[in-house]
């Protein structure tokens, strides 16, 4: 059998509010975000997500995209990444690379395919993750967590667990804590 799923994330702002979600049907699904990331982190953690919550399987996975970005970062770059120490080729430390390390380890031993799919076309998986993604970006915008979704049935992580720390905002007391490293 294959998981056939789509994936996608929102940014209002980007960065701003960010919200990210997957959709396998009305009774698998999950969603999540921040209130401070961006499309691309969105992006690339619905795609962490569903690996991470169909990991205890031993079934194919099919993710619908809208993103060339995520794609190609996993199925093209990630490899040259790891050779050169999660620097680009022009040097520079590869963007997100704590979310680019968690898909490189959710990656390993899994059959995963992707087909990428243009967004906003009427795609039904595509769509579902979109109004996901979109939700929970609106959800952090009234500064409130989205539902989260009754995720994969049987898997041990659960979606609020996966998220990156997102970058510190302004009304962050911790802010300034990053001039102490």
């Amino acid at each position: 059998m294959t998981i056939i799923a789509g994936a996608d994330g929102s940014a209002l702002g980007n960065p701003g509010p960010a919200g990210w979600g997957w959709y396998v049907d009305d009774d698998c699904w999950a969603a999540g975000g921040w209130r401070h990331g961006t499309n691309n982190m969105a992006e690339l953690t619905a795609v962490l997500d569903v690996l991470q919550q169909t990991a205890h399987l031993d079934e194919d996975l099919l993710l619908y995209c809208d993103s060339t970005y995520v794609i190609n970062s996993i199925t093209k770059w990630m490899a040259g990444w790891k050779r050169r120490g999660w620097r680009k080729g022009d040097g520079k430390p590869v963007l997100n690379v704590e979310i680019m390390q968690a898909l490189d380890l959710a990656m390993v031993d899994r059959r995963v395919r992707f087909e990428w799919v243009k967004g906003h076309t009427g795609h039904p998986l595509n769509e579902a993750a979109d109004k996901l993604a979109n939700a929970a970006a609106l959800s952090w915008k009234g500064l409130t967590a989205p539902d989260p979704g009754p995720g994969f049935p049987g898997a041990v992580v659960r979606p609020a667990e996966v998220a990156p720390t997102p970058p510190p905002t302004y009304d962050d007391p911790d802010l300034f804590s990053m001039l102490d490293a």
